[in-house]
């Protein structure tokens, strides 16, 4: 088969991290499909790359849909798997789990896969969403499409689609985000330009923390849009005005709306955070997990499901005291630790928590956070986690769990033989892809007597591919 080659009448088979459909053909090999693979279904489809064992291509034409596929929703790119039954996505994601693992089953045939947790809502359930602002222009295809405000289109990152509503977010927010699309719509002022960098509206971004109901705004704009264009009909001051007065009417009118910014990007790069004018309400707004209070502001690193952060949380404690209920803990290693929380619902079970994490902004707001919750025991460093343990192994020093929590790409290499050299009883491995978490585990059954105790995952993002995994691996 040749790159460029079209293959017809496909039946997707099953779908892998990411998303992406598996078929095997007839050649031997396996082909990883994107486009809104959903399995069940009969697609054409075209090879994009020709690889050593495997293809990858995209789907060119849906032929016959999945018997999994509802078709009570409209798709977007937040939430692909929007028309798969629930039952099913849960089905999918315990199933990738253990086939991530197969491989390990050579190493320890025993393993206890639990049941996948359900999320406890399936809509609505997203306390932070983004929306980009931008046009598309193609004399070519003749489309002219001035203002559209939504998200990316999936795989092609250069087109961002117009959307009203977002299934991910609860009623109030979508409220909220009508009004302000419109406010931007009729004030006259363009969308930002990617191409030309010039031009004005580009981002909105709003939080609204489940517990609290508490909720935080933040309008992006180019603000040399008015230097570059002093000859128009507006006042740069005046427009501005105009801006701020509607932010604070909106929070006025939803009384949930305790802060809210203007961040001036006159930057090319496409972000969101840039130099933020606070124009009403607090520096932050506030949530709850766990009994424990944590300031969120437009910066912040925090979960974006607040309730099944919660339970996800409880579920590493319980791994824990399902495991060491009776056990003195002096020392707890928070590798990775990204929003901390994880540390810190371990404050009352240890007598010293260190966190571990690259990024100074989080340690310094996690600081205070946890200086708020009376939390005196715990300890944040800057660093990669990699040359922590090895300083902190040259010195001496001991630890008796570790919670691990690495991003996508898994640990680094240098860290995983260091952290078999603490010898604790157990370590507790929380993971965001199964390939990465595979491969990790993997590494620790063949270069140690651990041994994988249980393994959970956990849906925390219904109608994405996304999946937390919890697994405690134990030392008897």
């Amino acid at each position: 088969m040749k790159k460029g080659e079209i293959l017809e009448n496909i039946v997707v088979e099953k779908l892998v991290f990411w998303g992406k459909g598996f078929v095997r053909l007839e050649d031997g090999k396996v082909a990883f499909i994107t486009g809104w693979a959903v399995p069940g279904a009969k697609v054409n489809m075209k090879i994009i790359k020709k690889r050593k064992d495997f293809y990858e291509a995209q789907i060119t034409e849906v032929i016959e849909k999945s018997p999994l596929e509802t078709e009570n929703y409209d798709l977007f790119p937040g939430a692909p798997w929007m028309n798969i039954s629930y039952d099913a996505q849960l089905q999918i994601k315990q199933t990738q789990i253990e086939e991530s693992m197969f491989h390990i089953k050579k190493l320890q045939e025993d393993i206890t896969f639990l049941p996948i947790i359900p999320a406890p809502e399936q809509f609505g359930y997203r306390n932070k969403i983004e929306f980009s602002f931008w046009k598309y222009i193609s004399h070519r295809d003749d489309i002219r499409q001035e203002f559209n405000v939504g998200f990316h289109k999936r795989w092609e990152f250069s087109k961002v689609e117009d959307y009203d509503t977002c299934l991910l977010i609860d009623a109030e927010q979508n409220k909220i985000y009508a009004e302000v699309k419109q406010f931007c719509k009729d004030s006259g002022l363009p969308v930002y330009d990617q191409k030309m960098w010039t031009w004005f509206w580009r981002h909105f971004m709003m939080r609204k923390m489940h517990f609290s109901w508490e909720i935080l705004l933040v309008l992006s704009i180019y603000p040399d849009y008015f230097n570059a264009n002093e000859s128009e009909w507006f006042d740069k001051i005046q427009e501005l005005q105009k801006i701020k007065n509607f932010l604070i009417n909106l929070s006025e009118k939803y009384i949930g709306i305790k802060s809210v910014y203007i961040t001036h990007n006159w930057k090319k790069a496409d972000i969101l955070i840039w130099d933020m004018e606070l124009v009403y309400g607090d520096l932050v707004i506030h949530e709850t997990l766990l009994g424990l209070t944590f300031d969120i502001g437009p910066k912040s690193f925090f979960q974006t499901n607040s309730q099944w952060a919660e339970i996800l949380y409880s579920r590493v404690k319980d791994f824990f005291t399902d495991f060491q209920a009776d056990q003195q803990v002096w020392t707890v290693l928070d590798l990775y630790a990204g929003t901390w929380t994880i540390g810190m619902i371990f404050a009352n079970s240890a007598a010293e928590i260190i966190s571990v994490e690259l990024v100074k902004e989080a340690s310094q707001s996690w600081l205070k956070n946890a200086e708020k919750n009376g939390i005196t025991n715990m300890s944040f460093v800057n660093a990669k986690v990699e040359e922590f343990l090895d300083t902190y192994i040259s010195q001496g020093k001991k630890a008796d769990l570790l919670i691990i929590d690495p991003p996508r790409a898994g640990m680094h290499p240098s860290a995983l033989p260091n952290i078999l050299k603490f010898w604790t009883k157990q370590m507790i491995y929380v993971s965001c892809n199964p390939a990465t978490l595979a491969r990790d585990l993997e590494f620790i059954l063949k270069n140690s007597d651990y041994s994988i105790e249980k393994v959970q995952a956990v849906d925390m993002f219904p109608h994405t591919h996304h999946i937390e995994t919890i697994v405690s691996l134990v030392k008897i």
